[in-house]
């Protein structure tokens, strides 16, 4: 398997990807893109190494406003508003699934999100964990917000220290 790449609409079969989430699929193919021409979001993949132009999975990156009064732990109380890193979308196609694929996707997202977060400073990634998918990322230390249980953080000092 190659490494994650930006996404290329000339390059990468968009319309062969399957993760088998309608919502997920369509963005990858009519949104993605449009995204990245507006600086809205980046969109990384990874291809498959036989077939360059097969999308094994993909996430997609931006900033967003964060309520840290919905924060618990060193958070709590405070009444004001940061800019964190979202991770606004994760998949891997059908045929690659159970294979760590989504594991070194959200790593890779991670690590670009801390490099970001070393240039210009923010403290927090969030990603919101809809269709049940909020256990594959609690096991890697995201926590639910108080007021919204599918919306999940992770301060960047934690990140920090574990790929330190």
């Amino acid at each position: 398997m190659s490494q994650t790449v930006l996404l290329d609409k000339d390059r990468h079969d968009r319309k062969r990807f399957d993760c088998g989430v309608d919502a997920l699929n369509n963005f990858l193919r009519l949104q993605a893109n449009k995204q990245h021409k507006k600086d809205q979001a980046r969109t990384y993949v990874i291809e498959d190494l036989a077939r360059a132009n097969h999308i094994v999975g993909f996430y997609t990156l931006t900033m967003n406003k964060v309520d840290l009064s919905e924060l618990p732990g060193k958070y709590s109380g405070r009444n004001d508003y940061a800019i964190g890193g979202l991770i606004a979308r994760l998949g891997v196609d059908r045929r690659y699934q159970k294979q760590g694929i989504g594991e070194r996707l959200l790593v890779d997202a991670l690590f670009r999100l801390l490099q970001a977060s070393d240039i210009s400073g923010f403290p927090v990634i969030t990603v919101d964990a809809k269709d049940g998918v909020a256990e594959f990322y609690l096991k890697y230390g995201f926590q639910p917000c108080m007021n919204q249980p599918d919306r999940l953080y992770i301060p960047v000092s934690v990140i920090r220290n574990k790929m330190g």
